[in-house]
């Protein structure tokens, strides 16, 4: 059981299935400890090498819909008319500072995620 550090896909490869081998480790014994650190390397390894991008405001708030059951119709309070809805969410207008704080303060949707740079489509 040596851990060492993961500097390549080879190391990744090797250390992931060492993962799936001592999965079922019980907690607080030696293969436990084991599986931590070799978990946190990959974790290290996998921030570096396959980074996640964090939703942008559009992407958060269609997420938000879905999870609430929301329409888009729900959101007019919010956003303003059907057709303004309708260009937020396909990226034609951006969120003003009055659309996030009713979204956030009325709605729920957490500030943050609203704050994020839309991208917009070429």
């Amino acid at each position: 059981m040596e851990i060492k550090p993961i500097k390549n896909e080879k190391d990744y490869t090797k250390a992931l299935e060492e993962i799936e081998r001592v999965f079922d480790a019980k907690p607080n014994t030696p293969e436990g400890d084991y599986l931590d650190v070799l978990s946190t390397l990959v974790e290290k390894y996998e921030d570096e090498h396959y980074p996640i991008e964090a939703p942008d405001a559009v992407e958060a708030l269609q997420y938000f819909m879905e999870s609430r059951g929301l329409s888009r119709t729900d959101l007019e309070e919010y956003i303003g008319g059907s057709g303004r809805v309708s260009e937020v969410l396909r990226r034609k207008r951006g969120l003003s500072l009055s659309m996030i704080r009713k979204l956030h303060f009325e709605l729920g949707v957490p500030a943050e995620a609203l704050l994020k740079k839309v991208r917009t489509k070429a």
